[in-house]
């Protein structure tokens, strides 16, 4: 079920009225009805993978905890749910690449070629299975204890608002809120619609309408022009984030409704002044995911400058690969990776000033250059696309027309952001405008919604992952 769907737009109103109008035992049995219903209605057969899943990891979990945390045999017990939760990931999203890529391999060396399985992907399968790793991993650290009851664990793997594009959430955060009465404040309401708003806003109005440049050069049979080219690098930058917050704030905002607090998951990431302030701000849950259950367990950068750069390039390069089976999402990783060992080398990086602002540009160009190879179908139509843009490096008559939509769309936003920058990072701001303004922004976002938004509902980005 999309956010941005007419459907849903029915199907949350009575949810919220039944979770508003029962006790905190029923909210909980509500939330977890109404999440399998919002995941079983994408294809109601991947239920049961998602159950089964819950129920195993749940029941490792409590076991991890009888075993004593970091002892020997709960070590192996984690092994085992690490093991489960991959092999099934591995299998849904991976094995058709693999077995296409050996087919290749084999087909170089004249032998007979293997027959490829290509699966449908679960929507959310990569968000829940980290989430439930996280989950067995922290019982045998002692960071969380296990939670008795199998419902309480469904509703932390289930709960539909982060279910199936995140964020990912910790077990420290959202199962105390789960298992804990929860109060619903007038504020959390009026934040919660403020961020639902801009949430719609971001993906409706901006992300939607930005894939129309995107698409007419990454999916155009017509040979590309080079300022085509780079103009929709950069809008794919910018949809990709608009999408992907977009959605990561209606989840906010519709989780504030129920009292409970999600992780943030970006913070102003086009401010960034280099790599690693970059994933401190984009895909938070991701990046700190990956910081805590891989790097810090490779070794993070207590083994020695060599050991470190390998640790940052294989953490990367795995996230990059998490993010679906195809090269461009290996090399993106790889050019992250790289990124991330360049500026630990740098011994003075700069923090403030005219340095920093060079920074901040750098930064955002490498981010787009990443994205361009995100974005593109395969490493081959990537290089196509530049070829074709070196061939054909004049405007088109549509360039002019495309480049005046990109600024009427990202301009406002980014003279936002940067005023939120300016004021520390500080998210909340535009809640603090006098009211009539307030009143006057929010009008015109819905105008421009359902006026100029897009006229059918997209799949949001990250459902792909």
């Amino acid at each position: 079920m999309l956010f941005n769907s007419l459907v849903f737009l029915v199907f949350f109103p009575v949810v919220y009225a039944l979770y508003r109008l029962t006790a905190h035992a029923g909210q909980n049995r509500v939330l977890l009805v109404a999440s399998y219903i919002f995941y079983g209605w994408w294809d109601w057969r991947f239920l049961a993978l998602m159950v089964g899943s819950t129920v195993v990891d749940w029941a490792l979990g409590l076991a991890v905890e009888r075993r004593g945390p970091g002892t020997p045999a709960a070590r192996r017990l984690v092994w085992v749910s690490v093991a489960i939760n991959l092999g099934v990931l591995g299998v849904f999203k991976y094995l058709g690449f693999f077995t296409r890529e050996l087919d290749h391999l084999l087909a170089a060396f004249g032998l007979p070629l293997l027959p490829v399985l290509e699966l449908v992907l679960p929507v959310g399968l990569s968000f829940y299975t980290f989430q439930s790793i996280a989950y067995v991993v922290d019982i045998y650290r002692g960071e969380t204890p296990a939670l008795r009851r199998l419902q309480d664990f469904a509703l932390f793997i289930a709960y539909f608002p982060h279910l199936v594009a995140g964020p990912i959430q910790r077990t420290a955060v959202l199962i105390p809120q789960l298992i804990q009465p929860r109060v619903v404040t007038t504020a959390m309401l009026a934040s919660g619609a403020n961020l639902i708003l801009w949430g719609y806003y971001k993906k409706v109005f901006i992300a939607d309408n930005l894939a129309v440049i995107v698409d007419s050069v990454f999916d155009s049979p017509e040979p590309a022009r080079l300022p085509m080219v780079i103009l929709a690098g950069y809008a794919f930058t910018w949809q990709i984030y608009c999408d992907f917050s977009g959605y990561s704030d209606i989840a906010l905002g519709i989780s504030r409704w129920m009292g409970i607090e999600l992780v943030q998951n970006f913070r102003l990431p086009f401010f960034a002044n280099g790599p690693q302030d970059l994933w401190r701000r984009w895909h938070i849950s991701l990046s700190t995911w990956l910081r805590d259950y891989l790097y810090v367990p490779l070794g993070g950068n207590r083994l020695g400058s060599s050991r470190t750069g390998f640790n940052l390039m294989a953490t990367m390069v795995l996230g990059g690969l998490w993010h679906g089976a195809n090269w461009t999402f290996i090399l993106w990783g790889f050019w992250h990776g790289l990124g991330l060992a360049v500026q630990r080398m740098v011994p003075r990086w700069p923090e403030a000033g005219l340095g920093r602002f060079f920074a901040v540009i750098a930064t955002f160009h490498f981010t787009a250059l990443g994205f361009f190879l995100f974005r593109a179908p395969s490493v081959g139509r990537a290089l196509e696309l530049v070829q074709e843009g070196l061939a054909h490096n004049r405007y088109s008559p549509d360039t002019l027309a495309y480049a005046r939509q990109f600024v009427l769309l990202v301009g406002p936003l980014l003279l936002v952001e940067w005023a939120m920058h300016r004021r520390g990072d500080d998210l909340s701001w535009p809640q603090r405008w006098p009211a009539w303004v307030q009143v006057g922004v929010a009008a015109l976002m819905i105008g421009l919604i359902f006026v100029a938004g897009a006229n059918y509902a997209h799949q949001f980005i990250y459902f792909q992952f």
